[in-house]
C-alpha cells in the first residue's frame, strides 16, 4: 500500500502531454486498483476473524453493524479532518441558502458530488465506502458457497452494459471511474482465501505472471502515450486487473527479498528491513497522504513550475509528517 500511494502521488503531479514519459508517469493510477484490491483482501481477512472469533453466537446482522462501525472509524476521523476542512473553508456563510446547506452536508459526509456530478476530489474515499457498503453480503455470500465467486463476472459486464446501453450510460455513465474498479474490489475478496492460507506460487508460474505483467505494463504505456483520451476508459481499466495482481505478486516477492539481501550491505545503504519498514509507514497512512496531498500540498507547489522531480519530492515530504499527524490525532480521538 506505501508503493500504490506514492505512484499514485507520482501521477498527480502534472507532466506534459508531450513528455516521453507521459505514457508511463499516467500508469499512477494503477494504485488506485492495487488499493482496491488489497482492500478486497483485508476485508476478507476481517469477516473472517468475525465468524471464527464469535463462530458460535456469528449472525450476519450483528456482524454487519460491527464491520461498518469498524470501517467508520479507521474513515471518518481523517476524511471530517481533511476532507470536511476543504469543503467548509470554502463554504459562503454569508450568503447561504438552504440548498447550500443541504450541499455542504452533503459533501461533507458523503462527497456527494462525485456521484451526482463526477467530482473527482477525493472520489477514492466515497468509492470506497460504497464498496464496503455492500462487501459483507459478497462476503457472506462466498463464505456460505464458494459457487457465489463467479458473481465477480457481474460488475465486468455492468461496466460494458454503462458504457454502451445509452439510457444506462445516460443515468450512471459519469462514474465510470468507480464501476470499472469494482471488478478488482471482489477479485480482491475472492483471492483472499488463498492468501489467509499461505499458499505458495509454483517456481513455474512467475513466468506467466512476468508475460501477464509486461503484456499488460506495455499496452497500457501505448494506450496512454499514443491514444489518450480516445477509447473509453473502462477498457484500458481491465487491463488494469492483470497488471494490478501481477504488479502486487513482484512488488511482495521484492519486498520480501529486500529484507534479507541488503543484510551484508555497507552501513551507508539502507538495510532491506528498512527499506520495507519505510514502505510500511507510508502505506499505514495512506489514507491520510492520499487525502491531504493533491489539494493542500501538490496544487500549490505545482503553481510554482519546479519541475516534476522537485515537485513530486517536495509533495512527499511536506505530505507525510503532516499525514502521521493526523493519524496519531485521529487514533487519539476514537482509538
Amino acid at each position: 500500500m506505501g508503493f500504490a500511494i506514492i505512484i499514485v502521488m507520482l501521477f498527480h503531479v502534472p507532466v506534459a502531454r508531450s513528455s516521453d514519459w507521459y505514457g508511463l508517469v499516467r500508469m499512477g493510477n494503477l494504485g488506485v486498483d492495487i488499493f482496491f484490491f488489497l482492500s478486497g483482501i483485508g476485508l476478507w481477512y476481517s469477516w473472517s476473524k468475525m465468524h471464527e472469533k464469535n463462530e458460535a453466537s456469528f449472525t450476519f446482522r450483528s456482524s454487519l453493524f460491527t464491520f461498518y462501525l469498524n470501517r467508520a472509524k479507521r474513515i471518518y476521523p481523517a476524511w471530517l479532518i481533511i476532507a470536511g476542512y476543504f469543503y467548509v473553508s470554502r463554504f459562503n456563510f454569508s450568503a447561504a441558502t438552504t440548498d447550500s446547506w443541504i450541499n455542504l452536508f452533503g459533501q461533507v459526509f458523503f462527497n456527494w458530488n462525485f456521484w451526482r456530478f463526477d467530482e473527482l476530489t477525493f472520489w477514492y474515499v466515497p468509492a470506497t465506502m460504497m464498496m464496503y457498503l455492500f462487501a459483507p453480503f459478497y462476503m457472506e455470500l462466498v463464505r456460505r458457497n464458494d459457487a457465489f465467486r463467479c458473481l465477480v463476472v457481474l460488475p465486468l459486464m455492468w461496466c460494458i452494459i454503462v458504457q454502451y446501453v445509452t439510457p444506462i450510460h445516460a443515468a450512471v455513465g459519469h462514474i465510470e471511474i468507480f464501476w470499472s474498479r469494482v471488478p478488482i474490489f471482489f477479485l480482491g475478496i475472492n483471492i483472499a482465501e488463498a492468501v489467509r492460507q499461505k499458499r505458495q506460487l509454483d517456481g513455474n508460474t512467475w513466468y506467466l505472471v512476468a508475460f501477464f505483467f509486461i503484456v499488460s505494463l506495455s499496452s497500457c504505456v501505448w494506450l496512454e502515450q499514443m491514444r489518450h483520451g480516445k477509447f473509453p476508459l473502462y477498457v484500458e481499466r481491465m487491463l488494469y486487473i492483470p497488471l494490478a495482481i501481477t504488479t502486487i505478486l513482484i512488488m511482495s516477492a521484492v519486498f520480501e527479498r529486500l529484507a534479507t539481501a541488503l543484510q551484508s550491505a555497507p552501513r551507508w545503504l539502507p538495510s532491506g528491513a528498512g527499506i520495507n519498514a519505510f514502505f510500511t509507514f507510508v502505506g499505514g497512512i495512506s489514507l491520510e497522504i492520499y487525502l491531504l496531498h493533491a489539494q493542500y500540498v501538490l496544487n500549490p507547489l505545482a503553481k510554482m513550475h519546479l519541475g516534476y522531480w522537485p515537485t513530486f519530492l517536495l509533495t512527499f515530504a511536506i505530505s507525510v509528517p503532516i499525514a502521521w499527524l493526523i493519524s496519531k490525532l485521529c487514533k487519539k480521538i476514537i482509538p
